[in-house]
C-alpha cells in the first residue's frame, strides 16, 4: 500500500509540551489533523499554534480541586456495604471501612445515619431496627446490640470519595508521586452547578485555540471500589453501574419525582450492588432514568456554552459516562458533535460506530502510551513489544471496520514514550493509512450483508447494544461478550432487543435468528423473564413457524418449572442441576456425519469454560460435539424452525467460523453461506457492491492463502501477509 494514497487526516495525536519537535514530526508522519492533550500532559504554545486542530480534555467534576477542597460537603458519594462480620456474642462491632482503600473513601458523618443507612443480619436477611445499633463517628464503627451469635452482619453506609477513580488509576499507574489527588464534586447541588458553569466559561476563554472540547466524560464515573489489600486491589467494578451517583439530595429529589423513596439496600443489593450483569429491577431502572434525565439536562447547558464559544463538543464514552447512555432516547438532546470510544476489540468499535445523534465517531486505539498495560505488564518499557500489541488490537478492531465505519482514530498518553520504539512509529503510520482506506470504501457504500439478520436478546436490549459492562479482557468468561466479539465482524445485520420488546411488540419481522446466552439469573440470559409464559409462547410459536434460535451457556434458564431451560423443547437439550438426578435421561450417539456447522472445524470445538451436565430431551436432537458425556454442541428442529445449542463460547477464529455457519443453518440460509465469504477461517472479507471493491484481511500472524467466493460462487485466490490486507477492484 502506498502511504498517502488515501490522503491525510482522520487521526488524533497526543501532543506533549517539552517534546514539540517529536509531536510535530509524528503528526506529519502519521497524517494527523488533530493534536490533543492527555491526562498528565499539556500542550505548549508552539504546538497549539502549529496549524493543527486542537482537542482539549476537560473533566468538569474534577476541574477545580481547590474549590473541591473548600467544599468537602459537596463531593460525590455512594453506598458501601461493609465486609461481613460474624457475631461471637450478643454485641458485635463493624469497622465500616475495613477492607476498602482509605485514600478513596471517607465515611459521611454529616447526614443522619439513622435516616440513610441500614444494618442487616445477612444470615436471616432481616434488617436490624435502628434502635439496636449505634454509630461511633470517631472510630468509624457500627455496634449492633442484641445480635445472634454466629450470624453474619453488615452495614450499608454512605461515603464521600476523596480521590477520583480515573485520577487515582493514572496516578498510581504512572507513579505521579506527591502530585495532588483530584476529587470529584457532586453536580446536583445548585452551588456546584453555578461554579462548574463559571469555571468552565473561564476555561473556554483561556483556551482560544481549542477547536474541540473533549468531555471526559460528563459527571459520574462507572462504579469502581478499590481495596486496601494487594490480593484484593479492586473490590467491585462495573462499567455500567449507576451506584456512584447516589447522595441524600439526589434521593430526596428522586422521591419527589417518582413518589417513593429508595433505600440503601436498593443500591447495595445484598452486596451484589447494581451490576449490569444482574436483571435490573424497576426501581433501579427508575433510578437510571432519573440520573440520565439530570445528566442530559445539565450536560446540555455545558455543551451550549461550548457552542457559544464557537467550539465543538465531543464526549469520551468511558470513565464518567454514567447517565450519558449513547443508545438511550435522550442522547440526541445533549447536542454533542462527536463521540470517542477507547477500544481493544471489535465489539467496542461496533458500539461506537452504531451511536446516532452525533456527526463524528472516533476510536482511541491501544496500546495506550503508558509505560505499562492494564494488568501491569510492560508496554513502553524494556521487555514490552508495543508494535505486536498494536497489531493484535488492530486486527480485531479492523474486523468491525469492515462491517461498520467510524470517522476518526487516535491515540492517547505520553508521546515521548514512543522514542525508543521506531518500529511502533512506522507501524502506526501504516495503520493510519489502512484506516483511511477502509473509511473511503464506506463512503456512499455499504458492504454486502447476508440475508439472515440476528437479534441478540437480553434484559437490557438496545440500551446496552454491543456491551456487557466491560471490556473483553475484564470478563473473558462471559459467553455473550465473546459471542459479540465474533458477531462484530460477521457479514450479518445485528440488532439488540429486550424481553420487554418481545412482550410488547413481538419479534421484528426481518429477524431470522434470535441469540440468547448467559448464566442463570443474569441480565444476558434473562432470569425472571423466563417465568412469563407469554414470552415462551411467543418465541416457541415464532421458531415453529420457521425462525432460528441459538442458545449458549444457560440460555432461557430459570428454576421455577420442571424445565431448567425454559425453551428446552425448542433447543432439544436441558441441564441437570442436581434436582432430577434420579430421573433417567436419553442416551445419545454423537453424529458421525460432518454437519454444515462444523465443516471448517478440525477436532472438537473448544468453548473454554462451558457448562456441563447437559442432556438431550429426545431422540430427535443431534449431538455434534460433547465433552465427558455432556453435549457441547447440539442441533434440533422444532416445527419449521431450527435451534443450535452451545455449552459455552469463547472468541477464536475457529469458533467465529462455527458461529457464522450456525447462524446460516438456524436461518435455513446455507445456500448463501459462500457468497462473498472466505474459505480460510483465519481470513475474512467484505464486498462493497457500489464501488465493486473486495477487501480481504488476515487475522493472524502467519501467511495465509484463501479463496473468496463471489456472487456466482466463483473462487478468487488470495495470498495474505501476516496481519495483512488485500484489496481488489471487481470491475
Amino acid at each position: 500500500m502506498n502511504q498517502g494514497l488515501y490522503g491525510k487526516g482522520c487521526f488524533t495525536l497526543p501532543g506533549e509540551a517539552g517534546y514539540e519537535k517529536l509531536t510535530l514530526e509524528l503528526a506529519k508522519k502519521w497524517g494527523a489533523d488533530v493534536i490533543r492533550d492527555s491526562d498528565g500532559t499539556q500542550l505548549s504554545d508552539e504546538i497549539t499554534s502549529s496549524g493543527y486542530d486542537i482537542y482539549s480534555t476537560c473533566c468538569l467534576v474534577r476541574a477545580d480541586n481547590q474549590w473541591a477542597k473548600e467544599n468537602m460537603d459537596k463531593l460525590q458519594q455512594n453506598y458501601l456495604m461493609s465486609f461481613p462480620v460474624t457475631a461471637l456474642e450478643n454485641t458485635v462491632t463493624i469497622h465500616l471501612l475495613d477492607g476498602f482503600f482509605k485514600e478513596q473513601f471517607v465515611i459521611n458523618t454529616k447526614d443522619d445515619p439513622k435516616e440513610w443507612w441500614q444494618v442487616f443480619d445477612r444470615t436471616t436477611g432481616m434488617e436490624i431496627p435502628a434502635s439496636q445499633w449505634n454509630f461511633d463517628s470517631k472510630k468509624g464503627t457500627v455496634t449492633i446490640l442484641k445480635a445472634d451469635p454466629w450470624h453474619n452482619y453488615t452495614a450499608n453506609f454512605l461515603v464521600s470519595r476523596i480521590w477520583e477513580e480515573i485520577s487515582m488509576y493514572n496516578h498510581i499507574t504512572n507513579n505521579w508521586g506527591d502530585k495532588e489527588h483530584l476529587m470529584a464534586v457532586e453536580p446536583r447541588y445548585p452551588e456546584t452547578q453555578a461554579h462548574i458553569l463559571e469555571h468552565f466559561e473561564k476555561w473556554l476563554q483561556e483556551h482560544p485555540q481549542t477547536n474541540v472540547v473533549r468531555f471526559t466524560s460528563m459527571f459520574y464515573n462507572f462504579c469502581w471500589f478499590w481495596g486496601d489489600h494487594p490480593n484484593l486491589r479492586f473490590v467491585y467494578s462495573d462499567w455500567g453501574s449507576y451506584d456512584f451517583a447516589v447522595n441524600p439530595l439526589a434521593l430526596k429529589e428522586f422521591e419527589k419525582a417518582y413518589g417513593y423513596r429508595l433505600t440503601s439496600e436498593d443500591f447495595v443489593n445484598q452486596g451484589r450492588y447494581n451490576a449490569t450483569h444482574n436483571v435490573p429491577t424497576q426501581r433501579y431502572r427508575d433510578w437510571m432514568d432519573f440520573v440520565n434525565s439530570f445528566v442530559v439536562s445539565f450536560g446540555r447547558k455545558c455543551i451550549d456554552l461550548v457552542h457559544q464559544y464557537g467550539k465543538k463538543a465531543y464526549v469520551f464514552y468511558d470513565d464518567h459516562w454514567i447517565g450519558v447512555e449513547p443508545y438511550g432516547e435522550r442522547f440526541k438532546d445533549f447536542n454533542f458533535d462527536g463521540i470517542i470510544k477507547c477500544v481493544f476489540n471489535a465489539f467496542e468499535a461496533r458500539l461506537c460506530a452504531g451511536v446516532n445523534g452525533v456527526d463524528a465517531h472516533e476510536l482511541r486505539l491501544h496500546p495506550y502510551l503508558f509505560p505499562t498495560g492494564l494488568n501491569g505488564e510492560p508496554t513502553f518499557l524494556e521487555g514490552g513489544n508495543p508494535t505486536l500489541d498494536a497489531k493484535k488490537f488492530w486486527v480485531n478492531i479492523r474486523r468491525a471496520l469492515l462491517r461498520a465505519s467510524v470517522d476518526r482514530i487516535g491515540l492517547g498518553g505520553y508521546l515521548h514514550l514512543v522514542q525508543g520504539f521506531p518500529d511502533f512509529v512506522d507501524y502506526i503510520a501504516g495503520l493510519a493509512e489502512e484506516f483511511r482506506m477502509l473509511k473511503s470504501f464506506h463512503q456512499e457504500d455499504k458492504p454486502y450483508v447476508a440475508p439472515c439478520k440476528i437479534a441478540v436478546l437480553t434484559a437490557w436490549g438496545k440500551l446496552r447494544s454491543w456491551i456487557c459492562s466491560g471490556h473483553l479482557h475484564e470478563h473473558p468468561e462471559l459467553e455473550l461478550i465473546n459471542l459479540l466479539e465474533s458477531l462484530a465482524g460477521l457479514p450479518v445485520e445485528v440488532e439488540f432487543i429486550s424481553f420487554e420488546d418481545i412482550l410488547e411488540k413481538g419479534i421484528p419481522q426481518d429477524v431470522k435468528v434470535i441469540l440468547n446466552a448467559g448464566g442463570l439469573d443474569s441480565a444476558w440470559s434473562g432470569g425472571e423473564y423466563w417465568q412469563n409464559p407469554q414470552l415462551i409462547e411467543i418465541i416457541s410459536a415464532w421458531v415453529a413457524q420457521g425462525g432460528g434460535f441459538i442458545g449458549a451457556g444457560e440460555p432461557t434458564a430459570s428454576k421455577h418449572s420442571s424445565q431448567y431451560f425454559q425453551l428446552s423443547h425448542v433447543m432439544g437439550v436441558d441441564r441437570e442441576i442436581g434436582l432430577t438426578i434420579c430421573k433417567m435421561k436419553y442416551s445419545y450417539k454423537k453424529d458421525t456425519v460432518k454437519h454444515f456447522i462444523l465443516e471448517d472445524i478440525e477436532g472438537e470445538p473448544d468453548f473454554g469454560k462451558d457448562v456441563d451436565r447437559i442432556f438431550i430431551t429426545g431422540n430427535d436432537t443431534k449431538v455434534l460435539s460433547d465433552r465427558d458425556g455432556s453435549p457441547s454442541l447440539a442441533v434440533h428442529s422444532f416445527g419449521k424452525g431450527r435451534s443450535v445449542y452451545l455449552s459455552g463460547y469463547r472468541f477464536s477464529a475457529e469458533n467465529t467460523r462455527m458461529l457464522h455457519r450456525a447462524i446460516f443453518w438456524a436461518a435455513a440460509c446455507e445456500d448463501d453461506f459462500y457468497r462473498w465469504n472466505c474459505s480460510n477461517l483465519r481470513t475474512e472479507c467484505a464486498y462493497f457492491p457500489k464501488s465493486k471493491k473486495l477487501v480481504v484481511i488476515n487475522n493472524g500472524g502467519r501467511i495465509e492463502q484463501t479463496s473468496v467466493y463471489n456472487a456466482s460462487n466463483t473462487p478468487i485466490e488470495v495470498t495474505l501477509e501476516p496481519y495483512g490486507i488485500w484489496v481488489m477492484d471487481m470491475e
